[in-house]
């Protein structure tokens, strides 16, 4: 009996796809994707709950005014000598000098928001403790006039020029007033 020897490069070709492992299947690929969707999720929630956490912190400590921390999506009650007014930041993005959002100001008993002047405040948040930066923060104040129609939510757009939205850490809303009527 005799051997027949093979090419070398035909043997090695052999050797080496004997090696080669099979593609993954389709399960494996989309349990893949599925895993990737909840770490981007389980992301989201929780720059979500630092977020809402820094920001009842902070309401809890003030005494005037109130914050709102992106990304915390949730309203917050300010007592005003108008009211109690449920403020929401909405609808955060980037504009070419900063940020832009809008301030939801809503009546928290229904009635119709009055005529009235607000100053707001927003900032940088220290990157370790999440506290707001005071120094070199932007204000400005907004006005929000009387309506022949009566409503109990009124929209503010808010142009927060100086940080973007990965920047923006907070926006405080205070020396709510009444607006004489004109």
């Amino acid at each position: 009996m005799r051997l027949r020897s093979l090419p070398v490069p035909l043997a090695l070709l052999l050797l080496l796809s004997g090696c080669s492992t099979p593609p993954p299947a389709p399960q494996v690929r989309e349990l893949h994707q599925e895993v990737s969707q909840l770490n981007q999720q389980m992301r989201h929630l929780t720059r979500r709950a630092s977020a809402l956490e820094l920001q009842g912190q902070l309401n809890r400590q003030s005494t005037q005014g109130a914050w709102l921390v992106p990304h915390s999506a949730t309203p917050v009650d300010l007592e005003t000598q108008l009211g109690t007014l449920r403020l929401s930041l909405l609808n955060l993005s980037a504009e070419a000098n900063g940020s832009r959002a809008s301030l939801v100001i809503r009546s928290a008993d229904n009635k119709p928001v009055p005529a009235l002047s607000a100053t707001v405040v927003w900032g940088e948040s220290d990157p370790v403790s999440g506290q707001p930066l005071t120094a070199g923060s932007l204000s400005q104040r907004i006005s929000v006039p009387a309506s022949l129609m009566p409503r109990s939510s009124v929209t503010v757009p808010l142009r927060l020029s100086g940080l973007t939205p990965g920047l923006l850490g907070y926006v405080r809303v205070h020396e709510v007033t009444a607006d004489a009527a004109p």
